[in-house]
């Protein structure tokens, strides 16, 4: 199994953790658009939602269907154990990076 996230995967597993029950491509794209001012086309979410679940980091089923979607249910996502892990070692590669990181002063 592959254990590498691209950093839109690594952006999409942690706005499913962040919307848990309420993770469905709508709110996930709306959310990474409001914290990161990137625009998310709906093609390269679900590209890389399914992606996520080939690579076994997360996991989708469907919600009761409403009224308001006329009567149809939403697919809601959920970040896996494995994705729980790979964000863990991506995080903790990142923070390595970022504390070894020599910063210019010819910027000040």
């Amino acid at each position: 199994m592959q254990t590498k996230l691209g950093e839109l995967e690594e952006l999409i597993l942690l706005s499913i953790g962040c919307l848990a029950d309420e993770a469905y491509t709508v709110s996930i794209q709306q959310l990474l658009e409001s914290t990161t001012g990137r625009v998310v086309s709906m093609g390269a979410l679900y590209t890389s939602l399914e992606r996520l679940q080939k690579k076994g980091f997360a996991t989708s089923r469907m919600s009761k269907p409403t009224a308001e979607r006329g009567g149809k249910g939403k697919r809601l996502y959920t970040v896996s154990y494995e994705g729980e892990k790979a964000l863990q070692e991506t995080r903790a590669a990142r923070e390595l990076l970022w504390n070894r990181f020599k910063w210019s002063t010819s910027w000040a």
